[in-house]
């Protein structure tokens, strides 16, 4: 089926240079060009479209005004904004209902991607109403006593962005949104940025305390629906995972690149979960329930439940934002590398392995190798008989 695709501009003259342009995608796309944001609405009201793109400044509804409405009144419908204009009150207002900024001149092939793999992944969640509901989240909660930590320090008289990198990256949702920030069009940064504190500095401690005392672009994590679950044991594993992950790459020799996005992917692996429990905490609790009953695992539980799991829909959403492809790739394939395309030690292959002995060294399991492990796919790879070592890095 094709792919549905609305395109807002109201300048005449760039439409008829999208459709000239896009004109080679018409047998994979059904597209339509509209001139303003009210006819998009209005296009949006007659039928369902899977994504649209908007330009920033129009007259009358600008293209952060569109897609607000946008989320609020089609939420299944991913949001992305090209414009060659980028000044900061821009990004700070688009921060929130753009999934993904793209600036112009944006070639075919880029537009072609960016679409392919913001839309790929929501084909695997079953539930409209958490695709629906994943396509409106603007933000990831982050841990408390990290959150007011890091406003006391950008409060401070003498605030340091080091500082604030280092309390940045140790948080899930922070590190989530910075990425997604960092690698959008706004910087237009030349290049693919996975760690975290190198994304914190790119933005400056102006940015970071806009994006924090001003906007509140991060949001308290709320422990309420969260009985049953070790909130405390989520955070340790995630930070764990994310640095073995790390040092299993960096002792593989792997490119600097790959360490990074290691680091980044660990801890980012889990997201899904903390989404699932925010968002979806009476049903996150049946999942808790399956999984106390000891007859399946969580990824089974949580498919019992959502008809997806958390791997999936934390795949789904950074995948929205356009989070590099090897993070997305370990989340979504953390728990089965072997459905990945991957011949090498990626940032996925080394976040499979730190989870697998992380919960190999929590779990202590019978047989000597944790039930999290895909020990036939590491054999596959050559990897196996480097498991001794990674175990004595831990």
């Amino acid at each position: 089926m094709k792919r549905r695709i609305l395109f807002v501009d109201d300048e005449a003259n760039l439409l008829e240079g999208l459709k000239r342009m896009l004109r080679p995608l018409r047998h994979e796309w059904e597209m339509e060009f509209v001139g303003n944001g009210a006819a998009a609405l209005e296009c949006l009201d007659r039928s369902n479209w899977d994504v649209v793109v908007s330009d920033v400044r129009m007259p009358s509804m600008n293209g952060v005004e569109l897609l607000n409405k946008i989320k609020n009144q089609h939420p299944h419908t991913v949001r992305l904004l090209l414009s060659g204009q980028a000044d900061t009150e821009v990004i700070m207002d688009a921060i929130g209902p753009a999934h993904q900024y793209l600036s112009k001149p944006c070639d075919a092939e880029l537009l072609k991607t960016t679409i392919s793999r913001a839309c790929a992944l929501g084909d695997l969640l079953q539930d409209e109403k958490i695709k629906q509901l994943v396509s409106q989240i603007e933000t990831i909660p982050s841990l408390p006593s990290l959150y007011l930590e890091l406003e006391e320090e950008l409060q401070s008289c003498d605030s340091s962005l080091g500082r604030a990198a280092a309390i940045m990256s140790k948080d899930v949702g922070m590190t989530a949104k910075i990425l997604k920030l960092v690698n959008s069009a706004f910087l237009g940064i030349q290049q693919t940025v996975t760690d975290p504190v190198q994304a914190v500095r790119y933005l400056g401690l102006d940015t970071i305390k806009t994006l924090v005392l001003t906007i509140k672009v991060f949001q308290q994590l709320d422990q309420s629906g969260s009985v049953g679950f070790d909130m405390q044991h989520f955070w340790h594993h995630s930070l764990s995972t994310g640095e073995q992950a790390r040092k299993i790459a960096k002792e593989e020799r792997a490119p600097q690149p790959v360490v990074e996005a290691a680091l980044a992917g660990g801890l980012l692996h889990d997201v899904g979960m903390l989404l699932l429990l925010t968002y979806f905490p009476q049903r996150y609790q049946e999942t808790l329930k399956l999984l106390a009953n000891g007859e399946c695992s969580l990824m089974e539980a949580e498919q019992e439940t959502f008809g997806a799991t958390h791997a999936e829909v934390g795949a789904y959403l950074l995948g929205l934002w356009g989070i590099p492809i090897p993070i997305i790739e370990a989340l979504a394939f953390h728990h089965c590398p072997a459905k990945s395309l991957v011949q090498t030690l990626t940032p996925l292959i080394a976040v499979h392995i730190a989870n697998g002995l992380i919960e190999e060294k929590d779990l202590q399991p019978l047989e000597g190798n944790s039930p999290c492990l895909d020990l036939a796919f590491l054999i596959e790879l050559g990897l196996d008989d480097r498991l001794q070592n990674w175990r004595e890095l831990l």
